[in-house]
């Protein structure tokens, strides 16, 4: 901030006095005092009780050197009237002015607090400042204090047998990649655009390929996908891109393949930082396809979607209700594993919805793990369906869990019976006759 000169006191319509030309106290009544500039001018109340005014700007440095330097004297002052000397009288009035004027110097205020208002200049006084403004703020939050309309609120919701609902994002407050603010909102699209994204139920136009080669090129693409070490979301992604394909093209049964693996280099482009290349997709064909053929099928299948890539794959769902179920890690596997189960089965993938077969895989996770709380209030707010509602499509899911090891495709199986995956394929499905009942009695 710069300064501006200070301008001195002007008589204005006051008659001066005549011989010292002092104005009279009738004259000094009528005087205005010009505006001094508010920040640059600081009354500093030195040892004598005379004003000092000070023209520059004032930092917390500065502040701090004035009343460092008030402190000295006054310090000073002080050992001076710790000294009593009884030589002469003229020494002892010395000392009798000293204490008269250390007791003066304690008996006036202390130097009223300086707001800042110009910049700080100090080194590091902008992030001491971010510093204090943040403990400030978690002190705040930690003495948070509920009102007495939040209790009374809460007590009458318990009355009435409404439970509470957990705020799932209050931990990722300040992450700003989990985008608080807008996940719900986020949400509520993708279950709009979940209903225009279905896929229809195509086989029935299909004349050379049915549900169970599309189970065996599944089985196969998961496999790939696990070699490669790709991203879950490229998994559904391409699974998706295939049933959307084949619901629009006529597809023959040695293309198949051909449309599984374009497919995946389509989803791997799109979700993943680093995209396996396309001779790895030659070579893990053994061959079968050439580069320019799965080229010129990765054109055709963008050709056919109008290149729309950005849809709600049950993945985006599952993350967000495995948030609210508070999942550790082998419930994670577990829900993966059934969602994985659900990815093979064609009449599962086109009969319910992406959100239903999330919300499904998380029921029967906990009902396999034998949680304490099956359908909490909180997942039935995020996911929007009741145990009722879910509970057909669990079993579905339970039924695939309990023949996987029988069955002919076994790599899902075999990828999450591994310790690495909690090996939760090896465990028991879980009976849900008992909790049918229970369900249709609510």
């Amino acid at each position: 901030m710069a300064t501006r000169p200070i301008v001195p006191n002007q008589n204005r319509g006051g008659a001066a006095a005549v011989g010292n030309n002092k104005p009279t106290a009738a004259a000094e009544a009528k005087n205005r005092r010009a505006l001094g500039d508010i920040g640059n001018l600081v009354n500093v109340r030195v040892l004598e009780g005379k004003p000092q005014q000070i023209s520059r700007p004032v930092t917390r440095s500065f502040c701090a050197q004035l009343l460092a330097n008030a402190q000295a004297a006054a310090a000073a002052n002080k050992k001076s009237t710790a000294v009593v000397v009884v030589a002469d009288d003229g020494v002892k009035a010395k000392a009798k002015v000293a204490r008269q004027r250390a007791v003066s110097v304690k008996t006036k205020p202390e130097p009223e607090t300086v707001i800042e208002i110009s910049p700080d200049t100090e080194e590091g006084g902008e992030a001491k400042c971010l510093t204090n403004q943040k403990n400030v703020r978690e002190k705040s939050l930690k003495n948070k204090v509920e009102t007495l309309t939040s209790v009374l609120t809460a007590r009458s919701k318990v009355a009435c047998g409404i439970k509470a609902i957990d705020d799932i994002d209050a931990a990722d407050a300040e992450n700003q990649l989990a985008v608080v603010d807008y996940v719900e909102d986020i949400y509520k699209f993708y279950r709009l655009m979940e209903t225009s994204s279905r896929v229809p139920d195509y086989m029935g136009k299909q004349l050379d390929i049915n549900d169970r080669m599309r189970s065996i090129l599944v089985d196969w693409l998961i496999e790939v996908h696990n070699k490669f070490e790709l991203m879950p979301e490229t998994l559904y992604l391409t699974v998706h891109i295939i049933d959307q394909y084949l619901s629009m093209r006529t597809v023959v049964r040695r293309e198949l393949q051909l449309v599984g693996v374009s497919a995946m280099l389509i989803a791997s482009k799109y979700e993943e930082i680093w995209a396996p290349e396309i001779n790895d997709f030659v070579c893990i064909t053994d061959m079968a396809y050439s580069r320019e053929g799965i080229l010129k099928m990765e054109k055709s299948i963008l050709n056919e979607l109008s290149w729309s890539l950005t849809v709600p794959t049950p993945y985006v769902f599952l993350v967000r209700f495995l948030k609210a179920a508070k999942s550790d890690k082998e419930m994670e596997d577990m829900v993966f594993f059934y969602a994985e189960l659900a990815l093979m089965q064609y009449s599962m993938m086109i009969t319910h919805c992406p959100s239903m077969i999330a919300a499904s895989a998380v029921y029967a996770a906990q009902c396999t793990l034998k949680k304490s709380s099956l359908w909490s209030e909180t997942l039935r707010h995020h996911t929007g369906f009741t145990e009722t509602q879910i509970i057909d499509c669990a079993k579905l899911l339970l039924r695939y869990h309990s023949s996987a090891a029988d069955g002919k495709l076994k790599v899902v199986y075999r990828k999450y019976s591994s310790p690495d995956r909690s090996a939760v394929a090896l465990l028991p499905p879980a009976d849900l006759s008992q909790e049918s009942k229970k369900a249709t009695a609510i």
